[in-house]
């Protein structure tokens, strides 16, 4: 296989769905580029797929952290990459299945090589952020590295990781030597109107809802009461402001609805500029199968 296919979207657009239907018809095995999908109890929230279905078509990079273990961009790619490398190896199609656009962007493209992270600088940086705000510490950055501030977009956590790095070696991250990726990829990025996703989105925030996501943060918050970063994930962290009785359940489920939409307009802004061979498809769901079928066909001969 000269490159690897990677179906790509906002949330909600269906790719899970796609990548299931799709194995009814070829050998594939499915690999997530989901940052939450990672750990383990985390189901309802995460829209994971069932252990019946994971048993039905191979699904790697599911299950494999425990929540209080961070997930970063190199691990991701070391296990990504080892992953793709076994199911080629196999004979199997690896089918790469994620929103999370930063791991899609560091696998096709490649990632700066930065040095380990450093607690305090970090610590002292969250504090900063309370402080002073997310667009006072963005234009510190954009002033010395415009790249990474693009990088890094409104996302706070790697916004706190790039200004580590550039006030502790007085080198941002862009400049540091690039980890070149292993293979060649070609993406397909569903593309629905958002008329078609806003009400998936508040459709299935309800349903996660009344199929017992709150029971599944109380049991994690019983497991890992500091909070760790897998709990700040959206959805979670609305109903752990509820658990603490900061608002009530009703609150949490609008502030779920809200957060997910905002996420999936970040996700658009995201994978617009995506770089490579990127082919946009403007449908999303069940009725995106046979342009993904179309696209898998042409380029790969499947």
């Amino acid at each position: 296989m000269e490159a690897v296919p990677v179906l790509a979207g906002p949330t909600g657009s269906g790719k899970t769905l796609l990548a299931l239907r799709l194995a009814e018809e070829l050998p594939v095995e499915v690999v997530s580029a989901d940052a939450t999908m990672v750990y383990r109890g985390m189901d309802v929230g995460t829209d994971k797929p069932t252990s019946k279905e994971r048993a039905r078509v191979p699904h790697h990079l599911v299950d494999v952290l425990e929540p209080s273990e961070a997930m970063s961009v190199a691990r991701f790619l070391d296990l990504a990459e080892a992953a793709v490398a076994d199911i080629l190896a196999r004979g199997k199609v690896p089918l790469v299945v994620g929103g999370t656009g930063y791991y899609i962007r560091a696998l096709s493209q490649g990632l700066h090589e930065l040095p380990p992270p450093e607690p305090e600088v970090q610590a002292q940086l969250w504090q900063e952020l309370g402080v002073k705000g997310l667009e006072a510490l963005l234009a510190e950055l954009a002033q010395q590295s415009p790249e990474d501030a693009l990088r890094v977009g409104r996302n706070p956590r790697r916004l706190v990781r790039a200004l580590e790095v550039l006030r502790r070696t007085g080198v941002p991250p862009a400049r540091f030597s690039r980890r070149l990726p292993r293979f060649r990829y070609r993406k397909l990025v569903l593309w629905p109107e958002r008329d078609w996703l806003w009400p998936k989105l508040e459709e299935r925030a309800k349903r996660q809802f009344a199929g017992g996501l709150v029971e599944e943060v109380r049991a994690l918050l019983e497991r890992y009461p500091n909070l760790p970063t897998a709990l700040q994930a959206i959805g979670y962290k609305e109903v752990v402001g509820y658990l603490r009785g900061e608002y009530s359940l009703e609150e949490a489920l609008k502030r779920d609805i809200r957060a997910v939409k905002a996420y999936a307009k970040r996700q658009y802004t995201w994978f617009r500029r995506e770089p490579g061979d990127v082919t946009y498809l403007p449908r999303g769901g069940a009725e995106a199968y046979s342009g993904f079928r179309d696209w898998l066909d042409l380029h790969f001969g499947l």
